[in-house]
């Protein structure tokens, strides 16, 4: 059934290249009923996935729908798609957040089939990164991802939409640029060890149905005694860096604040929603599993750079006087959890860490939209002219509350469990037998990193709480009058991402049935099981 992964990948595809072709209102309705299509064949992918023979027998350590042929011989770089529990609850989640940036974009009346178009390519790239286990291929989903957000930004963008957008497109090349160093050293020092039948560039091979990584010869070459784990660690640096400009991390993080000022709503919506998720993704993909010594080796660095981003971030967020760059803030320290839960190497801190993007792609979605349709009507984002708008907008002030609760990590909400299982993994690496299979790092350190993270819960409620106060309680004001009341397609977006806050956060089953297996699979490979 591997061409529902397939169709996941073209479908988008078609319909941008119907909108081209379209009136500016056919254009919105053959992409809203591209988007519905997608997150319905999505759905079909998750049921099949489940009720297969594959998943009874082995649980989602098995990747499925899997399908590899031959593309450019020459490098031996093959097609090889395919879902397993690292992918399946990012392609739902991107599907489905796809359906909500086409009714959030509905307002767009500037070259609207053009808008449509770069939306639904973009929509691609990213569902494409998801399902990948080429390297090469996933390479070019990754940088096809980028050139649509280059336009969306560049031209429906705000006033300085010119400078976000070539800064967006920079920052990112260089990460790309740094990903492909790495590719082209993988190609020479792997090509004789896999021998003519061997593919250097797999990032899961398929051959014993279960999730594997490369052969053990190429693994040989990288590992702490193989001739080449001096580019071993140049590689994983370099890959780190490519993933933490997507994700972001500090310091690569300073694109982030401008993209997201300068971005249209919609826009600021998938961006935060899926984008960043991109490079979270790809570190549990191809940082850690493929250069896992060097990951040992480097382990107390990379935490302490997740760790950085969730104080530093949350300190931006507390000082903004602008409410869509406080959000953008966040976004930065919320996704420090990831980077520490990844690189303690623990079971639950991975867990945790994918946990934490599935929520933040909830809530963060869900508060740029709740900063546009205040824009939209008031025209303005700073924060100190606000004040009382839960008086005059009751229904949207509780479903503000229920959003920003939920960034805040509130308990029964889903920003709460990926936090909380990064915090226990940080503090379970301090196991003494954990510390012997890093080769790396103290229990003085663990504690340390754990501390500092932890204080970033308290950081985070201040600056929430602080900006809801001022934009939400007080006194009603007189040039509230003006604006429009809530409308029917802004209160299904509300509704939709505020039940699935509260799902996620009560139900946390929905996604650990899909990436524990894997997972576990996973931690066994790296040998810190």
């Amino acid at each position: 059934m591997h061409f529902l992964i397939l169709s996941l990948i073209f479908v988008p595809l078609l319909g941008g290249v119907a909108c081209l072709f379209s009136t500016r209102q056919r254009a919105k309705h053959i992409a809203l009923g591209t988007t519905i299509l997608s997150m319905l064949i999505s759905f079909v992918v998750a049921f099949a996935y489940y009720s297969s023979s594959a998943y009874a027998e082995h649980g989602a350590e098995v990747v499925q729908f899997f399908m590899a042929s031959s593309w450019i011989d020459s490098i031996n770089v093959e097609f090889r798609i395919g879902v397993d529990g690292l992918s399946l609850p990012l392609v739902l989640l991107t599907t489905v957040l796809s359906v909500l940036v086409v009714l959030a974009s509905w307002n767009i009346d500037k070259a609207t089939n053009a808008f449509m178009a770069l939306y639904l390519f973009l929509l691609t790239g990213m569902v494409g990164v998801f399902v990948s286990l080429d390297l090469f291929l996933f390479y070019v989903f990754f940088e096809i991802s980028l050139l649509p957000m280059y336009f969306l930004i560049g031209i429906w963008g705000g006033p300085r939409k010119e400078y976000a957008a070539i800064k967006f497109f920079i920052y990112t090349l260089v990460g790309s640029i740094c990903l492909l160093i790495v590719m082209l050293g993988l190609y020479f020092y792997s090509s004789e060890a896999a021998g003519a039948a061997g593919n250097v560039w797999t990032m899961v091979d398929c051959g014993d149905g279960k999730l594997s990584l490369q052969s053990p010869k190429v693994q040989a070459l990288f590992s702490t005694d193989g001739p080449h784990f001096v580019f071993a660690q140049w590689a994983f640096w370099l890959t780190l860096i490519a993933f933490l400009v997507k994700l972001p991390g500090v310091p690569f993080h300073t694109w982030l604040p401008d993209a997201h000022v300068e971005a249209p709503t919609p826009i600021s919506m998938v961006l935060a929603g899926v984008l960043l998720k991109m490079g979270g993704y790809a570190m549990m993909r191809v940082t850690w599993p493929i250069f896992p010594e060097a990951a040992k080796m480097f382990w107390v660095c990379a935490a302490t750079l997740g760790v950085i981003a969730i104080i530093y971030g949350a300190l931006c967020a507390m000082a903004q006087t602008d409410w869509k760059k406080l959000v953008a803030y966040s976004s930065v320290s919320h996704m420090g959890y990831v980077t520490l839960g990844i690189a303690v190497m623990t079971k639950t801190g991975w867990d945790g860490a994918y946990y934490q993007m599935i929520g933040h792609g909830i809530t963060s979605a869900m508060m740029f939209f709740m900063v546009g349709v205040v824009y939209e009507r008031a025209h303005h984002r700073e924060i100190n002219r606000f004040g009382g708008l839960w008086l005059r907008w009751p229904e949207f002030g509780g479903w503000s509350l229920l959003c920003f609760f939920a960034g805040m990590g509130l308990p029964g909400l889903c920003g709460f469990i990926g936090e909380i299982m990064v915090l226990l993994g940080t503090f379970g690496a301090a196991d003494a037998e954990h510390l012997k299979m890093l080769g790396s790092g103290s229990l003085t350190a663990v504690y340390t990193l754990g501390i500092l993270a932890a204080s970033g819960v308290i950081l985070t409620a201040a600056y929430i709480l602080w900006m809801f106060q001022r934009i939400y309680m007080g006194p009603d004001k007189p040039e509230y009058d003006d604006y429009q009341p809530i409308n029917d397609r802004e209160r299904v977006i509300m509704v939709v991402l505020g039940l699935g806050a509260v799902l996620f956060g009560l139900v946390p089953w929905l996604v650990f049935s899909m990436t524990t297996p894997t997972f576990d699979r996973i931690m066994a490979l790296l040998g810190v099981a």
